[in-house]
């Protein structure tokens, strides 16, 4: 739990930040489709292999995958009727078949209607995850950010020596 609480106060601090919004989004987007998929399967290490080899915010990755998972189990449901529907095309049987008995494809489970049902969800809302996560930071940044900011209680925050020096410290830490 303090794994998940020190990514979550780093979501927040870079969510405050000038960081651009393009690898915060990528983040979200990738939490997204680790939070829908199952845990330990060949997709979650294709996100996680994504995640280390581009320049991909981790910490907001795991941050939405901690509450994505949580919506995941809502729409077990839904994932299933689709899966189903999916996994019974007849005219895919074939493909199936020679999917299942490739070395390596099985390990994704994509025979599961859950899982196929997700899978199919997450390829056609990632664009949208992706469009949206970068209108909600810019927006959070611009309405959120700016009027606290201008509160009197961050006016003074900023005025304190301990505040003074942190700002220096942070500089000097990331150049």
């Amino acid at each position: 739990m303090g794994l998940l609480l020190k990514q979550l106060f780093a979501f927040i601090k870079l969510l405050n930040s000038d960081t651009g919004t393009i690898s915060l989004a990528a983040g979200m987007t990738c939490g997204f489709i680790l939070g829908m998929t199952p845990t330990l399967s060949l997709q979650s290490l294709l996100v996680f292999l994504i995640l280390f080899l581009f320049r991909i915010q981790i910490g907001a990755a795991l941050v939405s995958a901690f509450f994505f998972k949580f919506v995941a189990f809502l729409l077990d449901p839904a994932f299933d009727a689709i899966g189903s529907k999916v996994l019974e095309i007849g005219s895919l049987q074939g493909f199936f078949t020679t999917l299942y008995n490739m070395p390596l494809i099985p390990f994704t489970r994509f025979n599961n209607s859950i899982v196929m049902g997700s899978a199919v969800i997450t390829i056609i809302l990632s664009p949208v995850v992706y469009i949206l996560s970068q209108i909600f930071i810019k927006k959070y940044r611009e309405i959120v950010v700016a009027r606290l900011k201008e509160t009197k209680i961050w006016k003074a925050v900023e005025a304190t020596k301990f505040y003074q020096w942190y700002y220096k410290y942070n500089q000097y830490k990331w150049n």
